[in-house]
Parts: C-alpha cells; sequence; structure tokens
C-alpha cells in the first residue's frame, strides 16, 4: 500500500485491517510492524490510536459486538426474540472471524458496543419481570452462555472442519453399534445422536436459559 498524508489514519480503519490480518495469518501476526505497512504507515502511527495490542484487539472485539448489534430489531416488543435475535446475531459476527472471536470472547470489551449489548439483554429481562441482582445474575447466564459457544465455535474452526466433521462421523458409526447390554441409554437414543447439530444445541441452551427467567421472574 503506498504512503498516506499524515492524519488520515483512523481507529475504524486500523481495526478493519487488523481484523484481516488476524484472520488471514493468525492473532501471533498481529503487530504494529505488520501493520503499519499494510495500512501505508509507520508502525508508530498506529501506536496513536492504540497503546498496545491488547487495547485493540478489544477494538475488534467491539466492532463484531457492532456488526451484530446493526441485525437486531431493538423495538421488537418481545423480550425473549430480542434476545434471540441478538444471540444469534453475535454468534454469526464472531464466527465468520473465528480466530479473532477465540481471542476476544472471553473478554469485557469496556466499549460502547459492550455496553449497549447489556443494556439490551437487560432491559428484556427487566421486562420479562426480573430485577436488582436476579437480573444481573441472569444476564451473565445469558451472556456467557453466548460468548461460551462462541469461543467453543471458534475453536471448531481453529482445529479445522474437516476433522470435527471426521470426529462427527462417530455418531454414525461407533455409537450406533454399541451393545445394548452395556450401553442401553446410549443404544435408546443412538439413532438420533448424529441429527443433533452445534445449530440445534445453541439455541436449546438459549432456549433453556429463557426458560428459566420466566420461571424465575415475577412480571410486573
Amino acid at each position: 500500500m503506498a504512503k498516506r498524508e499524515r492524519g488520515t489514519l483512523s481507529r475504524a480503519e486500523i481495526v478493519k485491517v487488523a481484523l484481516e490480518v488476524a484472520e488471514a495469518d493468525g492473532a501471533e501476526a498481529l503487530t504494529f510492524r505488520r501493520l503499519g505497512p499494510a495500512l501505508g504507515v509507520a508502525p508508530t502511527a498506529v501506536l496513536r490510536h492504540f497503546r498496545d495490542k491488547d487495547e485493540l484487539l478489544l477494538a475488534i472485539g467491539a466492532q463484531l459486538l457492532e456488526h451484530a448489534l446493526s441485525e437486531v430489531d431493538t423495538d421488537e416488543p418481545d423480550w425473549r426474540k430480542r434476545i434471540m435475535s441478538l444471540a444469534r446475531a453475535s454468534r454469526r459476527a464472531f464466527v465468520t472471524h473465528p480466530r479473532v472471536a477465540a481471542l476476544v470472547a472471553t473478554r469485557t470489551l469496556r466499549q460502547e458496543a459492550e455496553f449497549r449489548t447489556v443494556e439490551l439483554i437487560i432491559g428484556a429481562l427487566e421486562q420479562a419481570g426480573l430485577h436488582g441482582r436476579a437480573a444481573a445474575s441472569m444476564y451473565r447466564a445469558v451472556a456467557d452462555t453466548i460468548l461460551a459457544w462462541t469461543a467453543f465455535e471458534a475453536n471448531v474452526h481453529a482445529v479445522g472442519l474437516d476433522v470435527m466433521d471426521r470426529d462427527g462421523l462417530a455418531w454414525t458409526r461407533e455409537y450406533v453399534v454399541l451393545p445394548a447390554d452395556r450401553y442401553p441409554h446410549i443404544r435408546n437414543v443412538a439413532e438420533h445422536l448424529s441429527d443433533v447439530n452445534r445449530e440445534d444445541q445453541f439455541e436449546l441452551a438459549l432456549e433453556l436459559i429463557l426458560d428459566a427467567v420466566e420461571m424465575r421472574a415475577k412480571p410486573i
């Protein structure tokens, strides 16, 4: 990239290029020495916007959350639908960039996108009838479940989908032929195990938590 005029570099552009570099070559390639030439600036120019790599990673995480939030209808009147919409959008945004997601899914970002995400979830829980510590605790359960699945799926991509697909064949090979006298409970459901996929389990995990919200809630 040709060198640019001084003062034309922005945080948004750095985040965009950093995300591309990390996804192409891994997070270990995400250095200011690497980013400088990719942006057409000296590495020190990046330091004027981000004091270190960790701050840059948090900004990347916030950008992924922004992508997710842009897909959510915040005016949806049904609190469950709002949370599920956010959950699905967050999963898509992070899993699209698995190498970065594995690094930032477990972090507290402390940025506007995260604040808006937290506000959306807690607002939905309060609408459902949870308040105070109950709402705070359930917020953590909801958010941590979303992020845990995100980190899990990011690592699945890191291992390699071909490897995971080969592992998945166990459900239609080894499990269906286990002796019923030793593994009666497995054999009771063996034919269904291969039908269950990560998409199903993500949805089920969130639905179970939201069912618990309804059970614990005290509607006004």
